[in-house]
Order: C-alpha cells, then structure tokens, then sequence
C-alpha cells in the first residue's frame, strides 16, 4: 500500500486550524467579559431595589424578582461560555503542538512510554522504541492507559500479515479524519482523568457481590416506613418515634453487609474517575459510521444487549457516584440511610455486574484499538510522504526490501537515504566503516523501520517489502558493576539471546553492532563466524557491523548469501566530512588516527602502519 496519490499538506491544515481557534478562544474571552459585566449591571441593580424597597420604600421587594432571575440565567450561560472557551483553548493547544511536531519541536511532549520498557527485551532499548525522544513519543497521541498501552504493544510485538493488513487499512481512513482525531482527543484532555484498564477490567472479574433478597426487601419496607413517618411528623400527625425505629432498622441492615460495602467502595475508587471519559469516548465511537472492515468490527463488538456501552457506562457511573454520596456526603448521607438508598444502588451495580461486567474488557480493549489506530492516523497524517510497506506472506521466505529508507526519528532535512536488501537470496550485510560514518544509525534505520511496517504504520521509505518475524539486535551493549559483568559477558549473553530467537519456527531479523567487542581478533573471529552461521542456518536475515576488517571475511564463506558494503569519511581541509552513504565492498581506510589527532592527542607517526589489517575504529 502506497501514500495517497492526492497528498494533503499538514501544514497548512494545521496553520488555518490554529488561527480558526484562536479566533475563537479571543470570541469566547470577549464573550466571557460580557457576561461578566452583565452579571455586575445585574447584581448593582438588584442592590439598588434592595436599597429602594429597604430604605426609601419606593419599590416593593417583589421588584427583586427580575433581577435574581436574570442574574441565574446569566450565570448558567456565563458557565457554558466558560465551558466553550476552555476547549477552544484545548484545540489551540493541541494545534500548537502539531506545528511544534512538523518542526521537529516534539521531545519532551507526549507520554514517553518508559513505564512499558522491558530492559529484557530483544530490541526495544537499541531502537529507542520507548522513552524520551523515542518512537512512541513521537507517534502516541492517547489520552489514556487503554491506549498508551496497546500502541506501546504494537510497537514492542510485530503481528501476523492479516492483523497488519487489517490496521493499515484503518489507519489510512482515520488518516483524514482529524475532526474526529482532535475531538476524540479534546474529550480526554477535558476531563483531566485517566481510564486504568488494569483496574477496571480487574474489577468486573472479582466474584460478585451478593445482597441476600431479605435483606434488600426488608431495607426497601423499611424506607417506605422511614418516608411515611417523616411525612406524617412533618404535619404533626405523629412524633419522632417512628424514625427512630426506621433508622436503627436501615442500620442494623446495613451492619450485615457492612464488610461488602467497604470492599466495594475501596475498589470503585480506583476506577471511578476513569468511568466519564470511558463514556464519553464509547459514546463519540459509536455516533460514528466508518468503512474499513476492521473498524466495522470493532463497532459490531460494541453492541451489546441492545444498549450502547457508553450509556451502560454511564449507568454504572451513577451507581457508584450515589453509593458514595449515600456514606461520604455528610448532607445527604443521613437521609440516603434512613430512606435505604444503599441497598438500591449496591443492587444495580449487582446487576450491571451480572449484565455487563463480562463485556466491560472487550470495550476497553475497543477504546484502546481506537486510541492507538488513532496515533498511527495522526502520524500518518504528519508524514504525507511516507507510504504504507508491501506485506509479504511468511510463507515466501524472511524479507526486507526498502529503498530510499530514513531514519523516522530524525528530522526529515537531515535525513540521508539508503537502499537495503534482505531476503532468502541475500541473507547478510556486513558493513564496515569509519567511525561516525552512519554504521549504527543505518541499522537503526531498517529496525525502527521494521518496527512501524509490522505496527502497521507507513515507514520512512520510497518503498519497503517486508514479512512478519522476530527481531533480535545486539547493539547498545554495556558492561555492569553491579552484575559483575564484563562488557564481553555481556556481549556474549546478548548474542545468546539472539541466537536463542532462531530456535523458534519464525526467521529472525538480527541487527548486531560491533559484534564479540571486548575480545581479541582471533577469538572475535571464531565467535563472530560461529554466531552468524547459525542464524543464516536457520533462517535468518540480518546485518553485522564491525571494526575487525577481518571479520569482513566471513562474507566469503557464505557466496551470493551474504555481501560486505562500507560507510566512509572524507578528510577535507583538516575537516572530517561524512555523507552517510552505504557503498559496495569494505572500506579502505581508518579514521581512527586521524580523529584521536583532532582531540589532541599526540601520536607516534613511527608506530604507525597505514597497512594494518585492523582499523581499530
């Protein structure tokens, strides 16, 4: 799947959207000032009635009628005022920040995603996947847990070609809509609340909570009593009495499921407050009509029980809002016991329990689909010329064919492109090259790459072919005190656990950066030859970068299968340049010497062998 052939220009859409609401924002202040003064005019005129029916007697008090109506009026559409100026602030904040991100201002910004790194995981660490400056900051545009969560999974997991397919698809329908993307984003920032998917799910699977039928019959007899002998001693036909009676009924009643009540209100509270947005997000996905037939099914998965889930949501929401109010509202608590209003809403949320707790997960899991479609949708968006990459079926061998591929994380004018072949024919690139010449970022590059193809996002690319499979890197290796490891343990334990992903039936993508660095030429040698013999073997396709010019060899054992290319620099006017571009063959020369020279360090010419087999870069 390519780019649209009609390109939009973010930008532009971007730039006319910032200045529709900042115009807006200026409106609703103007507005704002309005009422404000029409409220004072309001309050001073009421003062001058007071005064004239109090002092002067020349009004009667009835003339402060008028003014107190209209000053209730004028607070109600003071407050929606004040409502519509807030998010008009929102999307201009949210504008603002779009245009800081097509500027390369986006570090630092959205969520990072550090609390999903796994320092175990086989590539997220080396791709900077996660954290500040990572992809997911760049990318993740959720409000909420549901969807940082599942976007943070997409990218640290690839899926099968069909899921792939199916999210591409989505991504290019939601691509345009950014009405919908910035309302369903506005919505979230509105409520300063977070939806926990842990919490809640978690909470619809806990067993039940059960109030025996006697007991909320006896509660509801009692509370009819209760209203019946308020109403009588208000008009003086009976005494306080009967109340009395009524209220140690309701709690001795309630003395019986005192542990269940306490329980259940220490649970709600940690998903109380998510509960608004849940509605509000279910209820914006469900007015909306969509094409793609993955989003036609997770809309089909909403229904359920004929009741839209956000007005179950919504239900739910209210139960545990008025069990609260019935026990932490000092105002209305006495009156919700004696009138046995606890046991009416311990049993509706029995019943949503029973009803609607075992569909909660499978909408929670829709918002965050939504959350994280959405987040590839804006990126998407932001990057017109980017396409979507050729999915290829497993069953064609291991794949990844890019041309004019770019690192996605950097910015775009600085970006400097390369082709990369990798396939059943073409199994190897060992690169060699000069230090800082682009070795690592280029290994980057087909990673991160990797990662947003089976995400199902477009790639930084002119186009790229690439099958579903595992990914293994050795890259940012780093020795440990702490551990007691050495950094060739540690290099050792890396390359291990990537060799250990080959044992699996799905090929594996392996991306290794200075491999067995640590150790002497020999034993790198024997060690690096051993560790990429076993991954062609079995099935794998990768790059090795190295120092070790006579690791470079290794190419030779395996024919057509594996090809040695080199990054180099150009030493012009004392100045060392580099242009970034991956060539044929294995490099010539060692900037090794020449940099340590340019950092001030003296050098021995005499020890000096231009011929050395050994770059030591």
């Amino acid at each position: 799947m390519q780019a649209p052939q009609n390109q939009h220009h973010p930008q532009t859409e971007y730039e006319q959207r910032l200045k529709s609401r900042a115009a807006a924002v200026q409106a609703f202040v103007n507005q704002s000032d309005r009422f404000s003064t029409w409220r004072g005019l309001v309050f001073l005129a009421a003062v001058g009635i007071l005064l004239a029916a109090t002092l002067g007697e020349l009004l009667s008090p009835q003339w402060l009628f008028a003014p107190a109506v209209a000053f209730v009026i004028l607070v109600i559409l003071h407050a929606r005022c004040i409502r519509r100026l807030k998010r008009a602030r929102l999307a201009e904040a949210y504008y603002r920040t779009a245009l800081d991100r097509l500027n390369d201002q986006w570090i630092g910004v959205r969520p990072a995603g550090e609390e999903y790194y796994d320092p175990q995981h086989m590539y997220a660490g080396d791709l900077d996947l996660l954290g500040r400056g990572s992809l997911f900051q760049l990318i993740c545009a959720a409000r909420t847990k549901l969807g940082e969560e599942t976007l943070a999974r997409w990218l640290l997991g690839p899926a099968s070609t069909t899921v792939i397919r199916e999210r591409q698809q989505s991504v290019e329908e939601l691509r345009t809509e950014l009405d919908f993307r910035e309302t369903l984003e506005l919505l979230e920032a509105e409520t300063h609340s977070e939806i926990e998917q842990t919490h809640l799910a978690d909470w619809v699977r806990q067993p039940l909570i059960s109030i025996p039928a006697p007991l909320q019959w006896a509660s509801m007899i009692t509370g009819i009593f209760a209203a019946l002998s308020v109403l009588s001693w208000l008009f003086s036909w009976t005494g306080i009495a009967p109340i009395v009676v009524a209220i140690i009924i309701q709690v001795c009643l309630l003395f019986f499921v005192g542990p269940q009540i306490r329980e259940l209100l220490n649970q709600t509270d940690e998903v109380r407050d998510g509960l608004p947005v849940l509605s509000d997000v279910l209820s914006l996905i469900e007015q909306r009509e969509f094409e793609s037939s993955h989003l036609k099914t997770i809309i089909a998965a909403l229904q359920t029980d004929g009741v839209p889930p956000s007005r179950s949501i919504a239900q739910l929401r209210r139960a545990i809002q008025g069990l609260n109010n019935c026990f932490r509202n000092q105002f209305s608590a006495p009156l919700a016991i004696l009138l046995g209003i606890p046991f009416h809403y311990l049993s509706a949320i029995e019943r949503w329990l029973k009803r609607v707790g075992p569909h909660c997960p499978e909408w929670l899991a829709a918002v965050g689909e939504f959350e994280a479609l959405c987040s590839l949708a804006g990126y998407a968006y932001e990057h017109p010329e980017d396409p979507f990459p050729e999915i290829v079926e497993p069953e064609e061998g291991p794949c990844f064919e890019g041309t004019s591929l770019g690192h996605p994380l950097l910015p775009l004018q600085q970006v400097v492109r390369n082709d990369v072949t990798l396939n059943s024919e073409h199994r190897l690139l060992m690169i060699s090259g000069s230090n800082m010449s682009g070795k690592s970022t280029l290994m980057r590059t087909v990673g991160t790459n990797f990662v947003l193809a089976l995400a199902g996002a477009p790639v930084r690319a002119a186009s790229l072919r690439v099958s579903p499979m595992q990914a293994g890197t050795a890259m940012r290796v780093q020795d440990s005190l702490q551990q007691g490891a050495s950094l060739f343990y540690q290099s050792v334990a890396r390359l291990s656990a990537v060799v250990h992903l080959a044992d699996a039936p799905e090929p594996v993508l392996f991306l290794l950066d200075e491999i067995l660095q640590g150790t002497n030429s020999h034993d790198r040698r024997i060690g690096a030859q051993s560790v990429i013999e076993t991954l062609i073997e079995r099935g794998g396709i990768g790059i090795v970068t190295t120092h070790d010019l006579a690791l470079t060899e290794i190419t030779g054992l395996f024919g057509d299968l594996a090809r040695n290319v080199h990054f180099e620099d150009q030493l012009v006017d004392g100045k060392m340049t580099f242009d970034y571009r991956m060539r044929p063959g294995v490099v010539e020369h060692s900037n090794a010497l020449e940099l340590m020279k340019m950092m001030g360090i003296k050098l021995n010419e005499a020890e000096i062998d231009p011929k050395s087999a050994e770059t030591n870069r």
